[in-house]
């Protein structure tokens, strides 16, 4: 038997509870007997009407719904391989992914769809794109509605899955400049909700909170964990700190993922009240650094809330390290680390020549565990660099300490992480580059008291070439989605410090930045990218 799929982990439970009212999504309020047809009818219908294979891509861009779960649900069934698009992407990523993944379909919601229209009409002709399904109402382009096609459907359980099997795609920045397809399969994806469960509790009566965007590899155990005990998801499209406080309130909501930008939003709404949190007993962050001060006001605001902290990242299906609340409670120094590894997960610290390296030594952050990606879709060699000597090379730098604690202190690669959303300086440097009056250009993350960093670029324009700073974000925006484009940008008029390597001196550039921060008197977050400390979940 293949105990790692999503057949044995899904199906008994929504049997066994399938007069149990299970989800909650606006005004709709399903049963697991509701789910349970309505998934195996999607099933049966992206085969036989789709034409959909088990290992192949499709795609989705929608708000979070108990449809885009009935999707996510439908490919743990072995209906195809989901590829979660990234609600900010631009018009130009979505072309470059849907190009890459070879998606011959693509499930929308009313919301996107003239979105991806603009996106894909230009070169549909050029992409193997076949089918466009529409989720919900009103007068947008696509081929078939969702509703219609799962009435074409036959809730018929297909053939369980193998354990080797992908079932995810999700794509990632590339140091490249253009995205990169994480390939997980089902045993990745379960032993990481296992991971989970054996560290935050898993049981019956658990009602969770979808808040965190379900694009985002941190959603995952939820996506699949709190249907397999037969929890109850209570669903928000698009994280607004009011209606997330509704909901928590309305439905008595137990547990929940967010980035810490979005608890800084929360606390900072005039109708916050701790009391409408009284039903919280665990509160999951991750995904972005948590600045000190945030962390301090939220336990102090919620002083009976567990908290928790995660660190991982697509590759790892979400989580390699977590602080637990026994360690927050603690306090002292280890509150800035991100925790140490969740049972099943190694890592080491090992130096540019492969080295390992003791406690409080510095290197690269790399992770061996069964819930690592497959591959980097249609790019061995990316896989081949990253998956060196059977160790997953994570491209952050950090030390431990010697209870195992690690500690993050910036990034090989100079990816900036903001709102819980990964940037990586080279794509936006790209974008900015190929403006006619940008000589020179590096880009950095910097801190910001709520998106935990924001992108912030120097600019060395061209001699006797004027330029404002909207007109190079307007520029920017044009090839990279509004996350990427610079918060910030300065204009400097000698040529930036280079490396013996002939390379932008970014840590120099910081560090300047950072000074003139502290003689201001502002503190930076405390972060993976700050200069100073950890990691956290995601939405803006």
């Amino acid at each position: 038997m293949n105990e790692l799929v999503g057949t044995h982990l899904l199906l008994p439970t929504w049997e066994r509870r399938a007069s149990t009212v299970g989800f909650h999504d606006g005004e709709y309020h399903g049963d697991y007997g509701r789910h349970a047809d309505r998934v195996l009818r999607l099933a049966d219908a992206m085969h036989r009407e789709l034409g959909l294979s088990k290992d192949e891509p499709f795609a989705v861009l929608s708000v979070n719904s108990h449809q885009y779960l009935e999707l996510h649900h439908a490919a743990f069934l072995g209906a195809g391989v989901i590829n979660p698009l990234n609600l900010r992407l631009s018009p130009r990523e979505i072309q470059l992914i849907l190009a890459d993944s070879e998606a011959r379909v693509i499930f929308v919601d009313e919301f996107f769809a003239d979105h991806l229209a603009r996106a894909i009409e230009p070169v549909r002709d050029s992409l193997p794109l076949n089918r466009v399904v529409l989720i919900g109402g009103g007068d947008h382009p696509h081929d078939i509605a969702y509703e219609e096609l799962l009435e074409s459907g036959h809730p018929v359980v297909p053939d369980e899955p193998e354990e080797t099997d992908p079932v995810v795609l999700m794509y990632t920045g590339g140091t490249t400049g253009l995205p990169k397809g994480a390939l997980l399969d089902q045993r990745a994806e379960l032993l990481n909700l296992y991971h989970v469960a054996m560290t935050v509790d898993l049981y019956e009566d658990r009602i969770y909170l979808h808040q965190i965007p379900m694009f985002h590899a941190a959603s995952m155990a939820a996506i699949l964990g709190i249907p397999a005990i037969g929890g109850i998801s209570v669903i928000q499209p698009l994280f607004e700190p009011g209606q997330a406080m509704d909901l928590i309130e309305q439905y008595a909501v137990d547990w929940t993922l967010a980035v810490p930008t979005m608890l800084a939003m929360m606390l900072d709404h005039p109708q916050f009240r701790a009391e409408r949190l009284a039903s919280l007993r665990d509160l999951v962050y991750g995904a972005s650094p948590m600045p000190a001060g945030l962390l301090e006001r939220i336990r102090a605001s919620l002083p009976d809330v567990a908290l928790w902290q995660g660190y991982g990242m697509t590759e790892c299906s979400s989580v390699l390290t977590m602080l637990t609340d026994e360690d927050h409670r603690r306090g002292g120094e280890r509150l800035q680390s991100a925790g140490r590894p969740v049972l099943g997960v190694e890592i080491v610290i090992e130096d540019r020549g492969g080295n390992r390296l003791g406690p409080h030594e510095t290197g690269e952050v790399c992770a061996r565990a069964g819930n690592l990606f497959t591959s980097y879709w249609h790019k061995p060699r990316e896989t081949e660099v990253a998956m060196r000597d059977g160790w997953y090379h994570t491209g952050d730098m950090g030390y431990r300490d010697e209870e195992g604690y690690l500690y993050l202190v910036d990034r090989l690669n100079d990816m900036i992480v903001t709102g819980g959303e990964n940037v990586y300086s080279l794509e936006v440097e790209n974008a900015l580059s190929t403006h006619p009056a940008v000589a020179e250009v590096a880009v950095f993350g910097v801190p910001h008291p709520t998106w935990g960093e924001e992108v912030h670029a120097v600019v060395v324009p061209r001699q006797g070439v004027e330029v404002s700073v909207e007109e190079l974000r307007e520029h920017a925006r044009t090839t990279i989605a509004g996350y990427k484009v610079p918060k910030s940008i300065e204009f400097r008029s000698e040529p930036l410090p280079i490396s013996g390597a002939l390379k932008p001196l970014k840590r120099e550039l910081r560090s300047e930045y950072l000074e003139r921060l502290a003689e201001a008197g502002h503190q930076p977050a405390r972060g993976a990218n700050a200069e100073v400390g950890p990691a956290e979940p995601a939405a803006r």
